[in-house]
């Protein structure tokens, strides 16, 4: 005997298994634990600073936020071509300089009829024409720990020409910026 099924107005209540609600909690457990890393790693090993000047246009613009990664630096040596913030001669109290490595340390740089050269070829990281050489005007060998680093806005730019900052030292050097967030004039990204 078959029963007419009809209409019932009650709902059937689903049953809530068990395994579903520990799937559910490790999925937030997960998510949790991976933020708290997250946050930490980027305490510990990276910072957040702002680019001040238009020294980086057209890479990066005044005011604008930029991510920098802290530890690249404990494991390598910066190269040429690397943008990286770093406190000028050491001081405490100026703002963060954010400025590309354009020769390191044995290399020879001498910037001559606007153009700047390292090691006797021009340098790919420096495009536009320099108006004033500064320091570099004469040939320049860097010692151990020394970099040099310009702007690639040359002609706006206080960098390694300028003979109070000069070569930048390696342990002044914070870290290598390596993601902005979006400014008007350009979206986030990863910084080349």
């Amino acid at each position: 005997m078959t029963r007419n099924k009809g209409l019932c107005f009650y709902k059937r209540r689903k049953k809530i298994s068990s395994t579903a609600i520990k799937e559910g909690f490790s999925w937030i457990f997960g998510i949790a634990v991976a933020v708290f890393i997250a946050a930490v790693l980027n305490f510990f090993l990276g910072m957040t600073t702002n680019v001040v000047g238009v020294s980086m246009e057209p890479t990066l613009y005044n005011g604008q936020k930029i991510f920098v990664n802290r530890f690249i630096y404990i494991l390598s040596s910066p190269k040429r071509g690397d943008v990286v913030v770093f406190l000028p001669n050491g001081n405490e109290n100026a703002h963060y300089y954010v400025k590309r490595v354009v020769a390191v340390p044995g290399d020879r740089l001498k910037i001559q009829g606007g153009v700047c050269y390292v090691n006797g070829v021009e340098s790919r990281w420096v495009t536009e024409k320099i108006l004033d050489g500064g320091i570099a005007a004469n040939e320049t060998v860097l010692e151990k720990g020394e970099y040099f680093c310009i702007g690639d806005n040359p002609n706006n730019s206080e960098d390694s020409r300028s003979a109070n900052i000069g070569p930048v030292e390696e342990e002044d050097i914070i870290g290598e910026a390596w993601f902005h967030l979006p400014k008007e004039e350009s979206g986030a990204g990863f910084i080349k």
